[in-house]
């Protein structure tokens, strides 16, 4: 018995549109607090534009545009991703010709993006907004200040009262008061979070004429003969030398130098840093010192000490990862290194900290892609990269990747590759799609293993985790929704997340797939989008047969998300 027979989600008819141009269309904030009005920017106004609202695969609203600037009110509802079409109408369809995400979240860190900035010398005001307006255009919601500091276990130069204007930093390169002040004052007027890196435990080779006693060293030795170290060459000051972070000595000394960067500064947060499992070590006692244990009491020392400021701490490749989750810190931040080199590994880090954190605190994964061609001047590989998102967002996860360049090494300053344009521009689709459905990606649901498969062999269908020549299903139910992410694995070069020479290959496009999807609950709509398309979300016909239901994807490239509605 045909259950639900052809049933079409009209009445909107919205081809797929892929070259959009989404650097044409802007808004005034990374994030919008409920009830705070979104203002919108074309470079230019079609004629005959008209702009249409949408949350997830319902219309809120549709209207003619008068001006290429524009405000909405929108719901008052919080933590919700919003899409925005412009679109006109050619030959009686219409066709999309700007799209924009939306993100209205009271508090960043249910959704965050973490986005970075790696070079603090003069800059003038035009210079830290550009910078600033493409991140927010990334709508990048927390931005992370590297190696901006004077020195590990002295962050600023000079004192609250007199701070300096100007410092070497670690690389000895020439930073400025006014820059890094700039770029806070700049990216809280995009409603964005600033956050400060430094490590949790780091102290430089002249640390004791600045008030650092040996009694807060970490050792190799319980003879305490060996100092614990992380060597750096030139043209960095010193090597970077292990404190204890549980000494409470030592936390109220970084402590309070952390007070006065927030007053000098204005900084919402501190970014702490680690350097993964050192081995074993001892305190200057000859005591051993469980390292990943310290952090907990590190962050609440922090914690206490600024109570209204964020804490994020980075689990180095998920070293100390559970004494984190279980610490006041407003999200999960791992640095993946090896062995975690599989999309898998990296799918399961995401799965772990959700675990750990009882699904509530996101993660952002520091993954640099194409880590042994950034050695030298070049480009990104643009599948790589996109095949790497698209796994980390249909995860929940999300990717510390954008600042002034895109990441390729550890060391942040380093910028040897760029981004071609076609990766840049599918860098914002990207993004807008992460906000724009960040309440499927990110907000609940429990991942499942749907019974799947392709019948008209156009692909060859697995659950997760993938294989080399096929398409790997990811599944997640909601109370109401089935959603299902397809991600194209058919023609790929390796199953390496961080495609380390840049070799990974671009897709092959599959199109009209049909699917036949297993489900004991009665379909009401079916809908696909994409961020390799234009967004949109599209009604998929569909039939149901008991607890066969049956529908074709029209067009696969990297990812595409379909979502069964009951």
């Amino acid at each position: 018995m045909i259950v639900a027979a052809c049933k079409k989600n009209e009445p909107i008819n919205n081809p797929i549109t892929t070259q959009t141009n989404r650097y044409n269309i802007s808004t005034d904030k990374a994030v919008y607090v409920p009830g705070q009005t979104v203002t919108f920017k074309l470079k230019s106004l079609p004629a005959g534009a008209h702009v249409r609202y949408r949350y997830l695969n319902d219309v809120l609203g549709d209207e003619t545009l008068s001006a290429a600037t524009w405000t909405w009110k929108p719901p008052a509802t919080d933590y919700r991703g919003y899409v925005v079409e412009v679109y006109t109408k050619v030959d009686g369809q219409d066709k999309t010709q700007f799209i924009i995400a939306v993100d209205i979240s009271s508090n960043y860190s249910k959704f965050p993006r973490n986005g970075f900035l790696s070079a603090f010398g003069l800059k003038n005001s035009g210079e830290i907004g550009f910078v600033i307006s493409d991140l927010n255009r990334y709508h990048i919601n927390v931005v992370q200040f590297q190696d901006w500091h004077f020195k590990h276990h002295l962050p600023m130069a000079g004192t609250a009262a007199a701070p300096a204007m100007q410092w070497k930093d670690i690389a000895n390169r020439d930073s400025y008061l006014a820059t890094v002040k700039g770029f806070v004052d700049a990216s809280h007027g995009f409603n964005m979070k600033s956050i400060f890196y430094n490590l949790a435990f780091g102290a430089l080779s002249d640390a004791a004429s600045d008030g650092v006693p040996s009694q807060w060293n970490l050792y190799k030795d319980a003879s305490q003969v060996n100092r614990d170290f992380h060597p750096l060459g030139a043209p960095f000051k010193s090597n970077i030398y292990l404190l204890d972070p549980s000494n409470t000595g030592w936390q109220q000394f970084i402590a309070a130098k952390n007070n006065d960067v927030y007053a000098t500064f204005g900084f919402d947060g501190y970014q702490v840093d680690q350097l993964g499992n050192r081995g074993q070590l001892y305190d200057a006692s000859g005591a051993p010192v469980n390292l990943e244990a310290t952090y907990k009491p590190f962050l609440q020392a922090m914690k206490a000490a600024a109570p209204t400021k964020s804490l994020v701490m980075n689990a180095v490749n998920q070293y100390g990862a559970q004494s984190i989750a279980e610490s006041p810190v407003d999200f999960l931040y791992t640095e993946v290194w090896s062995p975690n080199e599989s999309f898998d590994q990296l799918a399961t880090i995401i799965r772990d900290n959700d675990a750990m954190a009882g699904g509530t605190k996101k993660t952002v994964l520091a993954a640099y892609m194409n880590y042994d061609l950034a050695n030298t001047p070049g480009y990104f590989n643009t599948p790589g990269v996109l095949l790497t998102n698209a796994v980390i967002f249909s995860f929940g996860g999300s990717h510390l990747e954008l600042g002034e360049h895109m990441l390729g090494k550890e060391y942040f300053p380093n910028n040897n590759l760029q981004m071609k344009p076609e990766l840049k521009s599918s860098m914002t689709a990207y993004y807008d799609f992460l906000t724009g459905y960040q309440n499927l990606l990110r907000d609940g649901g429990v991942f499942n293993s749907p019974v799947i498969s392709c019948t008209n062999n156009k692909m060859t269908l697995n659950t997760w985790p993938p294989q080399i020549g096929q398409v790997s299903v990811v599944g997640k139910i909601f109370t109401n929704k089935q959603v299902l992410h397809f991600l194209n694995f058919t023609n790929a070069a390796h199953l390496n997340w961080r495609d380390t020479n840049g070799n990974q290959t671009l897709p092959a496009t599959i199109t009209n797939a049909v699917i036949n999807f297993t489900t004991t609950k009665t379909a009401s709509r079916v809908w696909t989008t994409s961020p390799d398309e234009n967004g949109i979300a599209r009604p998929v016909t569909f039939l149901q047969a008991s607890n066969n239901l049956s529908f074709i994807i029209p067009s696969l490239k990297y990812w595409d998300m379909v979502v069964v509605e009951y």
